[in-house]
């Protein structure tokens, strides 16, 4: 179950939301719980299992972890839950099992409940001994699937019931939600369309076809993960939680190292938190900090998935991040700023071509037809001309919601009465448009399901 199918929206998040208001506030945390492990447990529940251990294993591990504090054997237990967790992760990713499908947000809750293990240790926070509240905070379902990778100890006293759940937040969280499923239905998956009909064939396409089909995965990528994410917080919002916002405009980025301050926020803190610091960070010298980036991006890397792809992506990024810190940092600030967009979303889509084609002779062919001509000749093919033409009026609004001017707009003059009268009605009308795409349309894919 995703939050943009049809059962969630017309049934399970109507159902829930009704009796979790219907019931006392002591009992809202566990009714959330059991919610959360319906809404895993949906499509498979050998997978809800899988939660079930994981969640078990670091409750246990932080209990013992704070009860041997601050003695040697705390390390020892914290290491035992680290393996542990990798253990599970890596057996899943690398799995040589034929046709074992990757349980959906193992990446996202094995590093949530890993970094409350190590808060524990590090003395940031108290285990949790009510066995409920953990697993409600590991499963909760708004961002179980796609994030933000939500830390306990920013949630903690959230957990606790009864919950500060107010109007004005509710009122927040619908139009965040409906904000995050106008990304999703309206913008990501057309987009995705486009992408998929010039990654069909790349020699077909055309430079300008094949610039044109990664810069529609461009669009999809970043819609189809802010709208998750952004439905995340809006439903984190209706149930009384406040969760961190996990992308800031990423592309109007004028260096790949900004791009990684606004993408992904949630895991690029997690990295730097957990490991690029514990490693030494960048006081160790150049080379030992090269060292530390290579683990990191390598790791992140992983993180997506063990294809040869994602592997090469992390690379990718440790040697574009390496090369702007050591030399290209001055040279990128001397930059006019149309200049420094421009290389730095060169990269990223660059980047988002490794990303998004795990067949290897499909990903070179993909990579050449960006600059070469192919069958579709120098500019591009009859064929994605018409499609590009079909699609345009989208990229423009794809690539006007990239920008913050909207949002803009937004603050400026959200507390006028009309503005007020204006914005419910226009979610209202979003809402109904995207239920009607989605009973109409087939296509529906998430991206980061995988993850």
């Amino acid at each position: 179950m995703i939050f943009s199918s049809p059962l969630f929206l017309f049934f399970f998040l109507p159902a829930v939301l009704l009796l979790y208001y219907s019931i006392p506030p002591r009992f809202r945390t566990g009714f959330l719980f059991f919610a959360n492990l319906v809404f895993y447990g949906w499509g498979s529940p050998a997978h809800l299992l899988v939660m079930l251990v994981s969640i078990g294993i670091n409750y246990v591990f932080a209990l013992a972890v704070g009860a041997l504090r601050p003695r040697p054997s705390a390390r020892r237990a914290l290491i035992g839950s680290v393996v542990i967790n990798l253990g599970m992760l890596s057996f899943f990713k690398l799995s040589v099992i034929p046709d074992l499908p990757l349980p959906a947000g193992i990446s996202f809750y094995t590093f949530q409940a890993m970094s409350y293990v190590i808060d524990v240790y590090r003395g940031d926070t108290q285990s949790q001994r009510d066995f409920t509240v953990f697993g409600t905070y590991v499963s909760l379902f708004p961002q179980l699937i796609a994030g933000p990778i939500v830390r306990y100890k920013d949630v903690a006293g959230q957990l606790a019931d009864p919950r500060r759940e107010t109007p004005a937040g509710f009122a927040e969280g619908v139009r965040l939600f409906a904000a995050g499923l106008a990304k999703k239905v309206l913008l990501a998956n057309p987009m995705g369309i486009v992408w998929d009909f010039f990654r069909a064939s790349p020699e077909q396409n055309g430079p300008l076809g094949s610039w044109i089909g990664i810069a529609a995965y461009t669009f999809q990528i970043y819609f189809d993960f802010s709208g998750y994410s952004d439905m995340a917080r809006g439903l984190g919002k209706m149930f009384g939680f406040e969760f961190v916002r996990n992308f800031d405009y990423p592309y109007i980025s004028k260096s790949v190292t900004e791009f990684w301050r606004r993408w992904h926020i949630s895991l690029s803190t997690w990295f730097r938190d957990y490991v690029y610091i514990p490693l030494g960070g960048n006081k160790g010298g150049r080379g030992r900090t090269v060292f530390n980036l290579f683990i990191v991006w390598s790791l992140t890397g992983f993180w997506h998935g063990a294809h040869g792809n994602f592997i090469l992506w992390g690379v990718y990024y440790f040697a574009l991040l390496t090369v702007e810190k050591y030399l290209l940092a001055d040279r990128l600030k001397r930059l006019p700023g149309f200049a420094a967009h421009i290389y730095t979303l060169f990269s990223v889509m660059i980047g988002w071509v490794i990303f998004g084609i795990q067949d290897w002779p499909v990903l070179f062919r993909y990579l050449a037809s960006l600059f070469s001509p192919g069958d579709g000749g120098w500019l591009i093919s009859g064929d994605g001309l018409a499609q590009a033409r079909a699609y345009l009026p989208l990229m423009l609004a794809a690539a006007f919601a990239c920008l913050p001017v909207g949002g803009r707009i937004y603050a400026k003059h959200r507390d006028s009465k009309c503005f007020l009268i204006g914005e419910l009605a226009a979610v209202l009308a979003i809402l109904a448009l995207c239920a009607a795409s989605l009973v109409s349309q087939s296509y529906n894919p998430f991206l980061y399901f995988q993850f």
